[in-house]
């Protein structure tokens, strides 16, 4: 694999920075990760998400203080 290099703002280095979950986290696998979390979207995520929408619209959600009451909280 050939490696090549990048040029990023100081800005963007520093957000890269502050999400490595250690210090020798290669700055490949956070754009990794990061790539990865925009395609996690897969039918099965998308189905969760239609049936979400159909719950709301058929009134099948609860406010947090109607869940706090009903929990004695």
């Amino acid at each position: 694999m050939a490696a090549t290099t990048i040029q990023v703002s100081k800005d963007l280095l520093h957000d890269l920075k502050s999400r490595k979950m250690y210090d020798k986290e290669s700055y490949e696998d956070i754009i990794r990760d990061l790539l990865e979390d925009t395609m996690e979207l897969s039918e099965q995520t998308l189905a969760d998400i239609k049936k979400s929408e159909a719950d709301i619209k058929a009134g099948r959600v609860h406010t947090l203080s109607e869940v706090e009451k009903r929990l004695g909280l």
